[in-house]
């Protein structure tokens, strides 16, 4: 399965055409986006649109710049899955996310960030590969270093450890676009704006 993420995008609609043409070029089976489509919940128009005019599926959670209302907005006007609390199987591997952080206009607890993650994972538990979709990255990792200003998730870090997931797909640290660290067994990949393409 090739899988193609990104995140970041900000509303950026020309940079949304040009991550589209990449997983169209990747032939990509599935589609990630890590959160923070818009810019504070502006510019939602053609973000996901050129993906799904490459007939590319789509799946998302939002990231710190939207409400989980616009995420499910835009997930309903485009017919994919908004990840956040739920679940996604395909090719017996499978995917579950929350949305949102520790800062910015969805504010989650920490608490409900696990709970949010659980209530994903328990559905995917027997799938042979594991793949949790967050914005916020986990906290006590070295993208944690690469900036100041945004802490890692303490909520993101307890699902890692309790549920061992394969792989997590993050963004929210610009600065650390791209970075691959591992967390215990768990590989947590930085997606960023340029994208990344997994093959599992």
């Amino acid at each position: 399965m090739k899988i193609f993420a990104a995140g970041d995008i900000h509303g950026n609609s020309k940079l949304a055409e040009e991550l589209a043409e990449k997983a169209s070029q990747y032939n990509a089976d599935l589609v990630v986006l890590c959160g923070d489509l818009t810019m504070a919940e502006n510019s939602t128009k053609n973000i996901i649109g050129p993906f799904l005019k490459r007939n590319l599926r789509v799946i998302f959670v939002p990231g710190n710049h939207e409400s989980l209302a616009t995420a499910d907005f835009l997930a309903e006007l485009y017919n994919v899955l908004n990840l956040h609390g739920k679940y996604y199987l395909r090719y017996d591997i499978g995917f579950f996310g929350c949305g949102g952080a520790n800062i910015g206009l969805t504010v989650l607890p920490e608490e409900e960030i696990f709970e949010t993650l659980k209530q994903g994972f328990y559905k995917v538990r027997k799938a042979r590969k594991k793949i949790m979709v967050t914005h916020v990255h986990p906290a006590g990792t070295l993208m944690e270093k690469f900036t100041t200003i945004f802490s890692g998730s303490e909520g993101v870090r307890k699902a890692i450890e309790n549920f061992s997931p394969d792989i997590v797909l993050c963004s929210h640290v610009h600065e650390a676009e791209g970075l691959e660290e591992m967390v215990g067994k768990t590989k947590v990949i930085n997606v960023g704006r340029k994208g990344k393409l997994i093959e599992i």
